[in-house]
């Protein structure tokens, strides 16, 4: 006679669960049995939902949404169709209000759990219009698709509008879009609006020249684009027409070509530079160390009273902020190229401003900071894991003088944070 089957959660079919609390990543968290259970889907705090278990780990249970049982009171209609296939958006199904609140919360258990600390979170930074916002779209290409990828998958959603982008995103996405389809060769297209429009094109392997792609440049101009970069995959590029798009920023003109990142909530970006500039106050006389700094959207404000030294790796954004600092007539601001592990930085600065990717400040950064040892440090970040990680460091020396959240990105998980540190 064999050994019986062992039963386990992770072969339960459906589980019955109630969510207490939202995680970051647009999941949420309930127990089963006293074990956590990892929510996926569009399940909120307080609701009772139907989940399908998908997986044990030695901690935790992962399952996934069947069905809402009870919804919570905060429970809305999603605005766009494709919420819930398209992977770009998480929380329409939220109003806004609400939002908010759930990445403070989220926001602050990472530095309860990861930095050690109890920090009173400040008000948030946001903007009163969480849709219609961003100034740049990126989407993906593939057999005959064109839109953004369902979740967690490479699988493109075909779609005709995105509520997230301006009005003149979206037109021009639906001028391309026929062109797109017709190109085998092309694999993402980022369209940048700001005083006239500009797209990135990048291309699939196959393609081993960009002007391979001259024609197909010429039929993007034709229906509006002032300007082309076209990528092939080994990251040779080619320029066709104008190169940037201009913006308002702390009364400069702000150029920005399509290589170059930056934070494509451009209102809220906006008051996010004001704040940051108000705060370090008075900063005549002051030197200032912008890592990270891109085609200096807070050197160059911060510069108008400050010496800055802005430190970007990617060379279009230092071409692009060498072009803000001739067009502004700006001379106290200087851009080098190097990563902010390899710079060498000599002298004395009083305020380091960080803006690090995803994965936070690097050992060999940290220990540059350390030796800098600035009076004060703005640190600006897109991962709540990590800048708690970072503080729990950074508050050995530094006192926290406010954290708060800034949403960049509604409808969506991502959550944006802000600390300003000052030296003990």
């Amino acid at each position: 006679m064999g050994k019986p089957c062992k039963i386990t959660m992770a072969s339960m079919k459906n589980l019955i669960l109630k969510v207490e609390r939202p995680a970051y990543g647009g999941l949420s968290i309930g127990r089963h049995e006293g074990k956590i259970v990892m929510i996926k889907g569009a399940a909120l705090p307080g609701e009772t939902v139907e989940a399908a278990v998908e997986g044990e780990k030695k901690d935790y249970l992962t399952a996934s949404v069947k069905k809402v049982l009870e919804p919570a009171p905060y429970r809305i209609e999603p605005a766009c169709r494709y919420f819930g296939t398209c992977g770009g958006c998480h929380l329409q199904h939220i109003d806004y209000e609400h939002q908010l609140k759930l990445k403070q919360e989220i926001l602050g258990d990472s530095l309860k759990r990861l930095a050690k600390t109890v920090t009173e979170l400040s008000t948030p930074l946001f903007d009163g219009g969480p849709w219609n916002y961003r100034l740049r779209g990126q989407f993906k290409v593939s057999h005959g698709q064109a839109g953004f990828y369902r979740g967690n998958t490479r699988e493109v959603v075909d779609i005709d509008y995105c509520p997230l982008m301006t009005e003149e995103i979206n037109e021009y996405f639906s001028k391309a879009k026929p062109l797109l389809k017709k190109n085998p060769d092309v694999r993402e297209i980022h369209i940048t609006t700001g005083d006239c429009s500009t797209a990135l094109i990048r291309l699939s392997s196959r393609v081993k020249s960009a002007s391979a792609m001259n024609k197909p440049a010429s039929s993007l101009t034709d229906v509006g684009f002032a300007g082309l970069y076209v990528e092939t995959h080994d990251n040779k590029i080619s320029r066709h027409g104008r190169t940037y798009v201009t913006l308002r920023l702390d009364n400069m003109s702000y150029t920005v070509s399509p290589p170059t990142f930056f934070q494509s909530h451009w209102r809220l970006n906006q008051k996010v530079v004001k704040f940051i500039k108000d705060s370090l106050q008075p900063l005549k006389g002051k030197r200032v160390l912008d890592l990270y700094s891109g085609a200096g959207n807070f050197s160059l404000p911060l510069a108008s009273d400050a010496e800055v030294v802005a430190v970007e790796e990617n060379p279009h954004a230092i071409e692009d902020g060498r072009r803000n600092a001739e067009i502004n007539k700006i001379e106290t601001c200087r851009f080098i190229k190097s990563s902010a592990e390899d710079f060498n930085a000599a002298g004395r600065f009083d305020i380091v401003i960080l803006d690090p990717p995803r994965t936070g400040i690097s050992n060999s950064v940290m220990e540059k900071l350390s030796a800098l040892i600035p009076e004060r440090i703005v640190y600006i970040s897109c991962n709540p894991a990590t800048f708690a990680r970072d503080l729990r460091e950074l508050h050995k020396a530094y006192d926290i003088g406010s954290v708060r959240m800034i949403d960049l990105f509604p409808q969506t998980f991502h959550i944006e944070s802000l600390a300003l540190l000052r030296l003990r």
